[in-house]
């Protein structure tokens, strides 16, 4: 009976086998990606130097501030900038910047300056506080 089975399957095997597999084909197409392009540096500019400077004073908003900044083109910047503060004083940054030493600030503080014409009010109650009677009781 075994020798039957295993005669069986070498036909289905050899009968099988002259038919190929189907070949696969994929549903869609492979990307094709380009080589990465070559490092190209940044170019090297000119130096530019340059100066800017404003200021601002809205006395209605209490709104006062300066900046003024000048570089000379090779790394060299110099500037300063000031505000006034909420006490009314009056803060005031001068800083340096070089490619040796890098952002340099000396920060001060100047009393006084710009007051506002007010002060807060001071806090009052809208309604007086309530006034509770002790509860009546019973004395046994």
């Amino acid at each position: 009976m075994a020798a039957k089975l295993i005669i069986f399957t070498v036909c289905v095997a050899s009968a099988l086998a002259q038919y190929s597999a189907p070949a696969y084909k994929p549903a869609f197409s492979v990307p094709v990606y380009s080589a990465p392009r070559a490092y190209a540096p940044e170019p090297a500019y000119a130096p530019a130097p340059y100066s800017f400077e404003y200021s601002v004073n809205d006395p209605t908003t209490y709104d006062v501030k300066s900046q003024s900044e000048y570089a000379d083109g090779n790394g060299n910047i110099k500037g300063s900038y000031s505000l006034l503060e909420a006490d009314g004083s009056t803060r005031v940054v001068e800083y340096t910047a070089d490619d040796h030493s890098g952002f340099n600030a000396v920060v001060k503080k100047i009393e006084g300056g710009y007051k506002a014409p007010y002060s807060a009010p001071a806090y009052k109650a809208a309604y007086p506080a309530p006034a509770y009677k002790p509860a009546p009781y019973k004395a046994y």
